[in-house]
């Protein structure tokens, strides 16, 4: 007698939503993610649909109508919860588009719980496209199995920034003129924080000072060599995560 196959297979599409998820109540999707279930994914009645809410964490999900324009699906099974996430931010200066992609992406990857993008002086952008930003972490989250979405803040100029930092927040800034080896200042440093990474040629001397001025600031050397910024941002985030983050062993 044939095994009887595993629900939800480990092939089934997975997706986020907005609406809170609950066995209770269906979930409609319309638009691209419709387009993608049913003309990409090519899902019919009864098939398995992998459901994120960013509010009550994974579900698995049945089909129950797959139409032109909209797929029905309907919450069967809570996989898991909404993972824990470290209370650590990303504070990257705007960077050219492609790059910044990569930021976002990685960022969600290695599970920030909040970008906030900074403009300084020598920034080639001053702008973020909100919708595609928030479409860069959803996919990134989705392909990587995450149950939560890093929060996007509104792009803020490094006045502003540093003007509202939170106090109880350590500030770890990433200065190409060195500092306190990352891994050690990471490693010592207890409660929130954030890493403050600059653009491509650096911060000016004014904003260095500035910077350096905060209470909250900690100046942390990446190594001994110039890295672009997103190198710094992605290399700065995998040695938090591994001294102070959710690397480590609760043991």
């Amino acid at each position: 007698m044939p095994a009887t196959p595993a629900w939800p297979p480990k092939s089934a599409p997975r997706l986020f939503v907005e609406q809170e998820l609950s066995a209770t109540a269906a979930m409609q999707v319309e638009g691209n993610q419709a387009h993608y279930l049913a003309k990409v994914m090519r899902v019919s009645l009864g098939d398995a649909v992998i459901l994120c809410d960013d509010i009550t964490g994974e579900w698995a999900a049945e089909v129950v109508e797959a139409g032109k324009r909209h797929v029905l699906l309907q919450p069967k099974q809570h996989l898991r919860p909404r993972e824990p996430v470290p209370d650590f931010w990303l504070c990257p200066a705007l960077l050219k588009k492609d790059r910044f992609d990569l930021v976002l992406e990685k960022a969600t990857e290695l599970g920030v719980a909040r970008i906030a993008p900074v403009v300084t002086r020598r920034c080639v952008a001053d702008k973020l496209n909100a919708d595609r930003a928030d479409t860069i972490v959803t996919e990134a989250a989705e392909q990587c199995a995450r149950t939560a979405l890093p929060e996007i803040a509104p792009v803020a100029k490094l006045d502003a920034l540093l003007r509202d930092w939170p106090q109880e927040r350590h500030l770890f800034f990433a200065d190409e003129e060195g500092g306190e080896p990352a891994a050690d200042a990471f490693c010592y440093a207890e409660g929130p924080a954030a890493l403050l990474v600059g653009p491509e040629g650096g911060f000016d001397d004014t904003e260095r000072a500035a910077i350096r001025a905060h209470p909250a600031s900690v100046a942390i050397g990446l190594g001994p060599r110039i890295l672009r910024g997103e190198t710094a941002a992605i290399a700065g985030m995998a040695v938090w995560m591994a001294e102070a983050g959710d690397w480590l062993d609760e043991d």
